[in-house]
């Protein structure tokens, strides 16, 4: 049974009658531009095929919700001030209520389920989409005047002020406004996007390690401080604004530590306006070496890789039909992405899977993921 039907029918039996909406939310896997988006910069991600669903109904003046993948239920009331609570993925659905409402939006309660096949913790965004999800079921039931960009900054603001994630605003956009059959270059300063096809004969492989992290209690905050630490001496508002030139003659003034966190973001924005321009000339070859050079930079200058994703990538780029892989996301455990042939996807998958296992003694979730579009919610 689909997830589609699964969330219906689940909803059928839980709270009696048929659902009014079903929205569907994206996850997403980033080919380049990793922690360049908080820096104001560029990004080239793809929603994938992977999504998470919400089938509901409208309530008054509270939220209802059913989580099968937790096993778990929660609710909150619409009526007066919200309070923090400890059920980690209702704080996600109850902080994009209160982003919208401190927006001023009036907002109408709903019960309802939720599904996904978005790993949970992997660096594909399972958070962004239910941020997503929630927020265009809002928009659905209030008739509200909420664009999908709109949807996507309101739920970076919940990821920021709420949920303490000091997140750029990538996962949330591409989940909205994903492009079917494209990746997408995202200016993150002015939030336009531009569709790029994957290279002809290429798939993108999503490569899970198995090792999760927590961000908020991660050093991707520290890695955030870091960042404006360098934007300041630069008498800059973001990393963006700084070239390369200006950071190689910035070397010996900058402390090591500085330099290196400044140098990545710098190369990696490099990195992916050159990645688009490949794409843009279907030029395979080069996007998989501009990949290979942004895992190198996330290792070496911004420490954001760790053993299972040294791991997992080496073992891609020794796999048949690999062009390029990194890894993806946050860091500190989760996924890493490469392209690949795909004539050659499902010899480099069984390549992969026995050699990190051999590696680790772990065993690899691997998939070979489509770009579909964002948000959709559909009246039933």
């Amino acid at each position: 049974m689909s997830l589609r039907e699964t969330v219906i029918r689940e909803f059928e039996a839980r709270f009696g009658g048929r659902p009014k909406l079903l929205v569907r939310a994206p996850g997403r896997v980033n080919l380049i531009g990793e922690h360049t988006d908080y820096n104001d910069g560029f990004v080239l991600p793809m929603a994938i095929d992977r999504a998470l669903y919400l089938a509901l109904r409208p309530c008054p003046d509270k939220v209802s919700l059913v989580s099968l993948d937790f096993d778990d239920a929660g609710e909150f009331s619409l009526a007066g001030e919200f309070s923090k609570g400890d059920k980690g993925w209702l704080e996600y659905v109850k902080g994009t209520a209160w982003a919208m409402r401190r927006q001023g939006f009036a907002l109408t309660g709903f019960e309802g389920v939720l599904a996904g096949d978005v790993p949970v913790g992997a660096g594909l965004s399972s958070s962004a989409a239910l941020e997503v999800a929630v927020g265009a079921a809002f928009s659905a039931l209030g008739g509200l005047d909420v664009s999908p960009a709109d949807i996507a900054v309101l739920g970076q603001t919940a990821e920021n002020d709420w949920i303490g994630m000091r997140c750029g605003v990538m996962d949330q956009m591409i989940s909205a406004r994903g492009v079917r059959g494209a990746a997408v270059l995202l200016d993150c300063r002015s939030l336009e996007i531009l569709p790029a096809p994957l290279p002809e004969g290429t798939v993108a492989a999503v490569m899970d390690t198995g090792v999760r992290r927590g961000l908020v209690d991660s050093a991707y905050n520290e890695r955030r401080r870091q960042c404006e630490a360098g934007a300041a001496f630069f008498g800059v508002p973001k990393l963006r604004d700084v070239s390369v030139e200006r950071i190689t003659a910035a070397q010996n003034a900058l402390d090591p530590l500085t330099f290196r966190r400044c140098r990545y973001i710098v190369m990696e924005n490099e990195r992916t306006l050159k990645a688009y321009e490949a794409l843009r000339q279907n030029n395979a070859a080069a996007f998989g070496r501009l990949m290979d050079a942004s895992h190198a930079g996330m290792r070496d200058e911004f420490e954001i890789s760790c053993e299972a994703l040294d791991h997992m990538v080496d073992c891609a780029k020794a796999a048949p039909g690999c062009i390029g892989a990194r890894m993806t996301g946050g860091g500190f455990g989760g996924c890493a992405v490469a392209l690949v042939a795909k004539d050659e996807a499902d010899a480099f998958m069984d390549a992969v899977a026995a050699c990190y296992a051999a590696k680790t003694s772990n065993t690899p979730k691997l998939y070979l993921c489509r770009a579909t579009d964002g948000v959709g919610v559909e009246r039933l």
